[in-house]
C-alpha cells in the first residue's frame, strides 16, 4: 500500500498525535509520499482566527527542530536577525510572503493580517523553528527554515511514518 493511498487525516493524526483543526490541506510531502507540512487559512472552521499558515507535521523534522530549539537556536537566530541586515531584509520579505500566502489561502481576506510568521507581530522575531521549516517546505523563501533543512535534509532514515499509520504497518511495506 503506497502512502498516497492512506487517508491523509489518519496519517496526520498519527504524526501529530491529534487531528489537525480544519480546514487544512497537505502542501508538502516527503520522498516516501507522507505529509510533511499542511497549510490552513486564517480562519478555522469553528471561526477561530489561526495565524499559522504552515504547520510542520513530519515527526522526524519536528524532533530535529525541537532539538535545535533546546540548544538555543531560536535565540541565536533572533540575535543574528538584529545584527545582520541581509537576514533582516530576508525575514521582512518572508513576513510579507506569509501574509500574502495566508490571505490567498483564506480566499483573499486574512483574519490575522496583523501578525506574520508563527503569529508574531515583528518580522524579526524568531520563536519557532518548526514554523520556519514548514514555510521552507511549502516553497516560501525562508532563510531560517532553509538553513535547518540544509543540515537535516528532508527525509528521515527510519521511515517512521510508515510505522505510524496502521494500514501501512500491517502490510509490512515502508513505501
Amino acid at each position: 500500500m503506497s502512502p498516497e493511498s492512506h487517508n491523509d487525516a489518519e496519517t496526520l493524526l498519527a504524526q501529530i498525535g491529534r487531528a489537525p483543526r480544519p480546514p487544512w490541506r497537505v502542501f508538502a510531502r516527503c520522498e516516501a509520499g507522507f505529509p510533511q507540512a499542511i497549510v490552513s487559512p486564517s480562519e478555522l472552521a469553528d471561526g477561530t482566527p489561526f495565524p499559522n499558515y504552515a504547520w510542520l507535521t513530519c515527526p522526524w523534522l519536528v524532533e530535529e527542530c525541537s532539538a535545535e530549539e533546546s540548544g538555543g537556536a531560536t535565540a541565536a537566530w533572533a540575535t543574528r536577525a538584529a545584527e545582520d541586515v541581509e537576514l533582516a531584509d530576508s525575514l521582512i520579505a518572508l513576513d510579507a510572503a506569509v501574509r500574502a500566502a495566508r490571505a490567498s489561502e483564506s480566499g483573499g481576506f486574512d483574519l490575522c493580517e496583523g501578525v506574520g510568521v508563527a503569529g508574531q507581530r515583528s518580522p524579526l522575531g524568531v520563536k519557532c523553528l518548526h514554523a520556519h521549516v514548514a514555510l521552507a517546505l511549502v516553497g516560501l523563501c525562508d532563510p531560517i527554515g532553509s538553513d535547518v533543512l540544509s543540515r537535516t535534509g528532508t527525509m528521515c532514515s527510519d521511515t517512521r511514518c510508515a510505522r505510524l499509520v496502521p494500514r501501512c504497518a500491517q502490510t509490512g511495506k515502508d513505501e
